[in-house]
């Protein structure tokens, strides 16, 4: 079954499209001190080694905005979009500073006057404006009227947050409305779509550590993304924010809404099963973390399932009693002994690579 994407209206980050039928884009957040230009240009860049498509950079004070001219010369073509709260003044410099987006509630910087100031700036250059709620900050009168920061309080206060822009003439918008709690966070993004027809920016927020948090962004993003209501996506990780990277491209490969990066396929093991499955599959998918080609390669440990799934795959390994059945793109390419199947199957990735490039 295909996912029918919402329609959206389309904004640009830089040169990349969001929205309006353009791939889902993955994003991350430096980690580091953006006031410490260097550590944040050089987390920039192994981001976007890792094939991150959007950059967002927190401005909590003037000295961190006085980095971002740096910042911005540093990364050249890459979507960069400042995270603003409280002071309207940061959003300003911001965009003063070439930054593509902005993220902030119009709500916690100054009042309507503030909020123009900041709207004429953006249109001025056509940068987009993020209006990003999360559970821990809806207003204290929505969250009384809905009974504490339920997913109609996330909605209404996006609703507001949103028409203080459009208000203000603009339209250039994307909007995100996240929670810990994964059906609340649904909930809220699918109340939103019935009102509003700006890009999503979807995520799981304060998800926790890289195993517990990527099984929770995996859940509700997975749904978020089967029902349509995903533009650009962050898996929002206590954990290097390379992690988060790669998580968001697994779980769209997984979706089959884009196809970029390796799989490796393993069994889970069992009495049946022969040879370090666990080991050379580990080892695999470190070796290939770094690929950007769509490349399936499965390590797999008894006859059952072992030949057929690894037949499957680009590259497969079945391992019997007496070493491993190598497949390369759906045939029996060799028989290795134990002791050469890793190395093996790494030779064979390494051809399929070379004639994908």
């Amino acid at each position: 079954m295909k996912i029918l994407r919402r329609k959206t209206r389309q904004v640009h980050l830089g040169a990349l499209p969001v929205g309006g039928g353009a791939p889902i884009s993955v994003q991350s957040m430096c980690s580091t001190d953006t006031r410490n230009v260097r550590a944040t240009v050089r987390q920039a860049r192994r981001l976007r080694a890792a094939g991150c498509e959007v950059i967002r950079i927190a401005v909590p004070d003037d000295e961190a905005a006085r980095a971002l001219p740096r910042i911005r010369r540093a990364l050249p073509g890459v979507p960069l979009v400042a995270d603003i709260h409280f002071d309207h003044k940061l959003a300003l410099a911001a965009v003063d500073a070439g930054f593509d987006g902005l993220r902030l509630n119009p709500g916690n910087i100054g009042g309507p006057a503030r909020v123009r100031e900041v709207v004429a700036a953006a249109r001025e250059r056509k940068v987009p404006i993020r209006v990003g709620v999360n559970a821990g900050s809806v207003e204290k009168d929505l969250a009384a009227r809905h009974g504490g920061p339920t997913p109609r309080a996330m909605a209404q206060s996006a609703l507001r947050h949103v028409r203080i822009i459009e208000d203000a003439g603009y339209r250039e918008i994307k909007v995100s409305v996240k929670s810990f709690d994964v059906p609340s966070t649904i909930d809220a993004y699918s109340l939103l779509a019935a009102e509003l027809d700006y890009p999503f920016h979807a995520g799981i927020t304060e998800a926790g550590t890289a195993f517990s948090g990527g099984l929770r962004s995996g859940v509700g993003l997975g749904i978020l993304l089967y029902l349509g209501l995903a533009d650009t996506i962050r898996v929002s990780l206590t954990a290097d924010p390379v992690m988060e990277v790669t998580a968001g491209f697994r779980i769209l490969k997984a979706m089959g809404l884009r196809r970029r990066g390796a799989d490796v396929v393993s069994c889970p093991t069992c009495g049946r099963c022969h040879g370090d499955v666990l080991g050379i599959a580990s080892r695999i998918e470190k070796r290939l973390t770094g690929v950007t080609e769509d490349i399936r390669v499965a390590v797999m440990g008894c006859e059952v399932n072992g030949p057929g799934e690894a037949r499957e795959a680009d590259v497969g390994l079945a391992i019997g009693r007496s070493g491993g059945l190598l497949f390369r793109e759906g045939k029996a390419a060799r028989k290795v002994p134990e002791s050469e199947m890793e190395p093996a199957l790494v030779e064979e990735v390494r051809k399929v690579l070379s004639a994908k490039a």
